[in-house]
């Protein structure tokens, strides 16, 4: 694959994780997933051409740490809800048989909760975004170095303000998100931006000349 197609494909893939926020377009991150595949597909083909592997390698750590943890954290939020929301219904319904289908034709009662019947369920959640948060950061430290490495090869340094602009946005909560954002642009930019490749060119020595004697 040649580096014109490599960075339409990034170039695209970048546009896609930036309009993947949006509700209305975005579908299960069905968007953003697709838009990261073809990211990949440019970065690994980049860093044949660059001769580069780290290029690649880091990305492939970013997104395997991020896909790993994520599954890991559902699991454990998953885990956290169904192991303390029952007895947190009980109180809010007394009487309640435990069967699920009943809930609607029965009147809640706030009255009989117990502060410490949620304290678990809230500590347990805040365990689980702290997972999410380191998780967030290990993910954008392999991807930023990915970044870099495109950014010194191609000279191209909206490559290495995207990626330090990913990292910043994973370790501040909430407003970090709009950076991140941001950064999905700047990552677009930088591969339709990108200059074609230009191979080193052998210097050829000429013989010297006869001795004459």
């Amino acid at each position: 694959m040649t580096l014109e197609s490599s960075k339409t494909l990034g170039g695209i893939g970048a546009v896609l994780m930036f309009i993947g926020i949006f509700p209305y377009i975005n579908y299960f991150g069905i968007i953003e997933i697709i838009g990261a595949i073809l990211i990949l597909v440019a970065l690994h083909d980049i860093a044949n051409i660059y001769r580069e592997r780290g290029i690649f390698s880091n990305a492939i750590y970013g997104i395997a740490v991020a896909v790993v943890g994520s599954v890991i954290t559902g699991i454990l939020a998953l885990a956290v809800v169904l192991s303390n929301l029952k007895d947190l219904v009980t109180q809010i319904y007394p009487g309640w048989n435990g069967d699920w289908a009943t809930l609607q034709g029965m009147t809640p009662n706030t009255t009989n909760i117990d502060p410490s019947a949620i304290f678990p369920l809230i500590g347990g959640l805040l365990v689980v975004l702290v997972i999410v948060w380191v998780v967030a950061i290990i993910a954008a430290f392999f991807i930023w170095r990915s970044l870099k490495q495109v950014s010194n090869k191609t000279n191209v340094g909206l490559f290495g303000t995207a990626g330090i602009l990913l990292l910043v946005g994973a370790i501040i909560p909430i407003f970090g998100l709009l950076l991140i954002w941001i950064a999905a642009l700047l990552l677009a930019i930088a591969f339709f931006t990108m200059k074609p490749h230009e191979q080193p060119i052998a210097t050829v020595t000429s013989p010297p000349p006869p001795t004459t004697v």
